[in-house]
C-alpha cells in the first residue's frame, strides 16, 4: 500500500450495485494530471470493497477492487470517494439505497481520510454515517426530497452541481462528477492545472460550484391532474401573462390555494415555476440559435433583457452571455457560421453587381 510521498491516495468505494460512472468518471480526471504536468506527481486511485471478489455495477459491468476495505483502512487516505446506488420501482420511482455494511465501511474509512466527497446519491451514505450532520450538501435532483426527509439535521441543496463544506464534498448528478473531480484538482494544485484537465476532457468549461442542475424544476410530476393540466399551459404560454392570479383563474381555484397545491405537489410557488419554466426555454433558444437577448427575452416571457439576466444569475448563478459561451450547440454554431458566409456572399454579390451596373451606366 505504500505510495511515492508525491502522490496523493484517493480511495473509491465498490459495493454491489453502485453506479458505473460515479466510479469511473472521477479516476478519469485524476489519471490527466499525471498527463499534464509530465511527471509522477498527482493521485494514485484505488477501488475498495469488502472483499477482493469482482464487484456487479447496476450497469451490470463487473470491477474488480484492488484492495479491501480493511487494507484501505490501514492506509493514510487523501480522499475517499463514495458512489451511490439506486433503485427504480414500478412507477419509476428512483430511491437511493444506503447498505448499512457500506455505510460502517465508510464511516470506518472517512476517520483515515483527509477530505470526503460523494459522487451523485452517494450523498446518502455519507448522510447515514452521520458525516453530513449540520452541513449544507448536494445530491442528485431526483433524490434530494428523500434525502431532506430521512435527515433533517442535514441542509438539503438539491440546485448546485456540488457544494463543499470543510473536508466534507458533496456532488449532485452523475456528470456532475467531473466538475468535482476537477474541484478536487483545483483545490490541490491550482485553477490552471485543472482548466487543461477539462479541456483535454473536452469539457467547455470548468463548471463553479454554484452552477445550477439546470432543468430540475421542470422534471417532478405532480399527482394532480388539475395541476397537471396547469404545468401544461404554463409551458404552452410561455410567452404571455402568467401571474397567479392568471393561473388560478386558469385553474378554477383561489390564489392561496394555488399556492398552497403548487407547494405540496411541487415543492415551490406557482411564480418561481413559471420562472424556472421560462428560464428552461431561455436556456435550449440560446444553446441551439442564434436569437438576440431581446428576442429571446420576449419570446420567453421575460420581457426585458435585465428581467432575463437576472432569472439567470439566480436559478443558474450565471449570465445569459457566459451560459451561451459554454453550452451552445455546434450545430447553432455551425448554422451562425453558414448565415454569416451567406451574408458575406450577398454582399459581395450585390456589390459586383452594382460595380457591374455602374459601368454600365458610364
Amino acid at each position: 500500500m505504500s505510495a511515492p510521498a508525491a502522490q496523493r491516495l484517493i480511495v473509491i468505494v465498490l459495493f454491489e450495485g453502485v453506479d458505473l460512472l460515479d466510479v469511473t468518471g472521477p479516476p478519469e480526471v485524476f489519471s490527466l494530471v499525471r498527463r499534464e504536468t509530465g511527471d509522477a506527481t498527482g493521485y494514485r486511485v484505488v477501488l475498495a470493497a469488502e472483499t477482493a471478489e469482482p464487484v456487479t455495477t447496476a450497469a451490470g459491468v463487473r470491477i474488480l477492487p484492488d484492495l479491501t476495505f480493511d487494507e484501505a483502512a490501514r492506509s493514510r487516505i487523501d480522499t475517499l470517494l463514495v458512489p451511490g446506488s439506486v433503485e427504480v420501482d414500478d412507477h419509476r420511482r428512483v430511491r437511493a439505497l444506503a447498505d448499512p455494511a457500506v455505510v460502517d465501511r465508510v464511516r470506518t474509512l472517512a476517520t483515515r481520510s483527509r477530505r470526503v466527497a460523494s459522487v451523485c446519491v452517494g450523498a446518502h451514505l455519507l448522510a447515514a454515517a452521520g458525516l453530513l450532520d449540520g452541513r449544507r450538501a448536494t445530491t442528485h435532483w431526483s433524490t434530494a426530497g428523500q434525502l431532506a426527509e430521512e435527515h433533517p439535521e442535514i441542509e438539503v441543496d438539491p440546485d448546485p452541481i456540488f457544494i463543499r463544506e470543510g473536508d466534507v464534498w458533496t456532488g449532485a448528478g452523475i456528470s456532475a462528477c467531473l466538475d468535482l473531480s476537477l474541484a478536487l484538482v483545483a483545490e490541490d494544485f491550482g485553477e490552471e492545472l485543472a482548466l487543461r484537465v477539462a479541456r483535454q476532457l473536452v469539457m467547455y468549461l470548468k463548471r463553479p460550484s454554484g452552477q445550477s442542475q439546470f432543468s430540475v424544476p421542470l422534471e417532478p410530476v405532480s399527482t394532480t391532474r388539475r395541476i397537471e393540466e396547469l404545468r401544461h399551459h404554463i409551458l404552452r404560454n410561455l410567452a404571455g401573462p402568467l401571474t397567479v392570479p392568471d393561473l388560478a383563474a386558469h385553474a378554477h381555484v383561489g390564489e392561496r390555494q394555488l399556492t398552497r397545491i403548487f407547494k405540496t405537489e411541487l415543492g415551490t410557488t406557482p411564480s418561481a415555476y413559471v420562472e424556472s419554466a421560462r428560464v428552461e426555454l431561455a436556456r435550449h433558444r440560446l444553446e441551439s440559435t442564434d436569437a438576440t437577448l431581446d428576442r429571446i427575452a420576449t419570446t420567453c416571457g421575460f420581457g426585458t433583457v435585465d428581467t432575463l439576466v437576472r432569472a439567470f444569475r439566480r436559478r443558474l448563478g450565471t449570465t445569459p452571455t457566459d451560459y451561451r459561451q459554454r453550452f451552445r450547440t455546434r450545430a447553432a454554431t455551425a448554422a451562425t457560421a453558414a448565415t454569416a458566409v451567406t451574408t458575406a456572399t450577398g454582399t459581395a454579390t450585390a456589390a459586383a453587381t452594382a460595380t457591374t451596373v455602374r459601368a454600365a451606366g458610364r
